[in-house]
């Protein structure tokens, strides 16, 4: 008796009808996504035209040596200050709650608004000025907020060098 049949064999495929499917299946592919590939088509074509593909293309091929000035660049101590500098802005930004970070912003910039609208006129100010200005609820807030604010100052300030 024979064996049952428990494996059909497909006939093996050519490297033509390989590469017949796969055109098949570009061709779809164009087809579906047509506008965007005209779309960069003409954004290579305005790249090229500007030079900017060629600049592109000299920055690949220099690549370990714009990467050695790169490193020269970043080791140099005013750049590596700077880094530092903005590494430790950014510690104190995420320490500050990002509502106080709004107000902040918000009244300086109306600060800002208003002193500029002030320095228009031209005017002096003097001493009675000032005592009248100390009256005016607005301009207390202000100076109180920043008393506070130079007396947080200097306690961290005092704590910092008593730890030295």
């Amino acid at each position: 008796m024979a064996k049952p049949i428990t494996k059909i064999a497909e006939p093996p495929v050519t490297k033509e009808e390989d590469q017949e499917l796969h055109l098949t299946q570009l061709k779809e592919e164009i087809a579906m996504h047509a506008e965007s590939i005209r779309q960069s088509v003409k954004l290579l074509d305005e790249l090229h035209q500007a030079g900017v593909l060629e600049t592109m293309q000299s920055m690949v091929q220099s690549k370990e040596k714009m990467a050695g000035i790169a490193v020269k660049q970043l080791v140099k101590p005013n750049v590596t200050k700077s880094i530092n500098n903005v590494m430790a802005l950014t510690e104190v930004l995420a320490q500050i709650e990002p509502e106080m970070t709004k107000k902040l912003v918000s009244s300086l910039t109306h600060g800002l608004q208003k002193a500029e609208e002030a320095s228009a006129k031209e005017s002096k100010i003097g001493m009675f000025d000032l005592f009248r200005a100390l009256q005016d609820p607005d301009i207390n807030r202000a100076i109180s907020f920043g008393l506070h604010m130079l007396k947080g100052i200097g306690e961290n300030l005092g704590e910092q060098e008593k730890q030295k």
